[in-house]
């Protein structure tokens, strides 16, 4: 259940990217520290650079309780920190009560992506899911438009290396929630997106279908209400994802609803850890 958590919910409602903007060319992929070269101008179509007076969330933690049919399922945890000249997401799932007995998970994802234009750069997984472990590394190379990953069976220490073509600018299944909260969400509009999780591509298309007020652990909020889905890739045909951000210049995701043939995920806002 978890692993679709990861690939669903956390996919297609973290990455989008406007339809008819323009925006500025991904630099090279490159290590925290290292200066990111100069960018010029792009085709529409693409991730849209952050305004000029956007501020990233640095130093907070959104803390989630899921639920799987009033059940409780587990917690999650998206939080955001700069690392030299990148921005450094780390993100958490941990199964809890009656699903834990089921399937016990504890995963964690954390990636890097450039401050200037949301393109992803460096992408560490590590699964603890049942049965199976896995730790996966990927870098994703704009120049030569080319995502290789690293993933290795930590039951078994099978490893595989695997490689596929990349867009010219992707976000990634948690950095594009960043992403999103930095466009204006504004009831009709229609965005698209491309994510990768290190290994394949997927496109979403997200709308924004109205405002609405929702009650969450975290309090109540006034909220702009968004509806994705995957429209091609291995995503297609699997669900549909809701999030309701805060319908201010903020927009906190305060709730997050997965829709899928076995049954339905909510994501609820706890509370905002601060450093």
């Amino acid at each position: 259940m978890f692993r679709l958590l990861w690939h669903w919910i956390l996919t297609p409602v973290f990455a989008c990217a406007v339809l008819p903007a323009q925006t500025q060319p991904p630099a090279p992929s490159s290590p925290p520290q290292e200066q990111l070269p100069t960018i010029s101008a792009a085709p529409a179509g693409q991730l849209v650079p952050p305004p000029p007076n956007y501020r990233y969330p640095n130093g907070q933690t959104y803390v989630y309780a899921v639920e799987w049919h009033l059940f409780n399922a587990g917690t999650a945890k998206v939080g955001l920190d700069s690392s030299g000249n990148q921005e450094h997401v780390t993100a958490t799932a941990d199964s809890g009560g009656v699903v834990n007995a089921l399937y016990k998970v504890h995963d964690r994802f954390e990636a890097f992506f450039d401050p200037r234009t949301f393109c992803s750069l460096r992408i560490s997984k590590h699964t603890e899911e049942g049965s199976h472990w896995r730790q996966s590394e990927a870098s994703l190379d704009y120049l030569r438009r080319n995502s290789a990953l690293e993933e290795k069976n930590l039951k078994t220490g099978e490893t595989r290396h695997l490689e596929n073509d990349l867009p010219a600018c992707v976000t990634d299944v948690i950095s594009g929630f960043y992403y999103l909260a930095s466009l204006p969400l504004q009831s009709g509009n229609s965005y698209v997106f491309s994510i990768s999780d290190g290994a394949k591509s997927t496109q979403v298309t997200a709308h924004v279908e109205a405002k609405e007020q929702v009650k969450v652990p975290s309090g109540t909020y006034n909220t702009v209400r968004l509806r994705a889905e995957a429209t091609s890739g291995p995503l297609q045909g699997k669900g549909t994802v809701w999030a309701w951000f805060t319908d201010d210049a903020n927009h906190i995701p305060v709730q997050m609803r997965s829709k899928l043939g076995w049954g339905t995920l909510l994501f609820r806002l706890q509370r905002i850890d601060k450093q």
